[in-house]
C-alpha cells in the first residue's frame, strides 16, 4: 500500500490538481495536503523533478499571487481586499 505522499506524487504527475480535489481523492483533510507538499516538492527534486505551483487569482481584480512562495492558499486580494480567490494548482513535471 502506498503512504498518502506516494499516493499525491502519482496524482500530481498525471494531471494538475488543486489542494482541495487532492483531499477528495485521497481521503484526508485539505489542510493536510497543505503539509504534505512542501516534503514532497524535496522529495520529487531529488529525483530530477519539480512540483510546479499555478499562483491563486482573484477572481474580482485578476491579481496573480506570483510571487508568493508559500503552499497555502491567500486569504483575500491584497489589491482590491476580496477574498474570492481562485485555488493555487499543483502539477509534478
Amino acid at each position: 500500500m502506498e503512504t498518502i505522499r506516494q499516493q499525491m506524487i502519482v496524482l500530481l504527475t498525471e494531471k494538475e490538481m488543486s489542494a482541495r480535489e487532492l483531499s477528495q481523492a485521497i481521503g484526508i483533510r485539505e489542510k493536510e495536503v497543505y503539509e504534505h507538499l512542501p516534503h514532497i516538492a524535496r522529495s520529487v527534486a531529488v529525483q530530477k523533478q519539480k512540483l510546479i505551483i499555478q499562483p491563486a487569482q482573484c477572481l474580482g481584480c485578476g491579481y496573480v499571487f506570483k510571487d508568493r512562495k508559500r503552499f497555502t492558499r491567500p486569504g483575500r486580494c491584497p489589491h482590491c481586499k476580496q477574498s474570492h480567490l481562485d485555488e493555487p494548482r499543483y502539477l509534478i513535471s
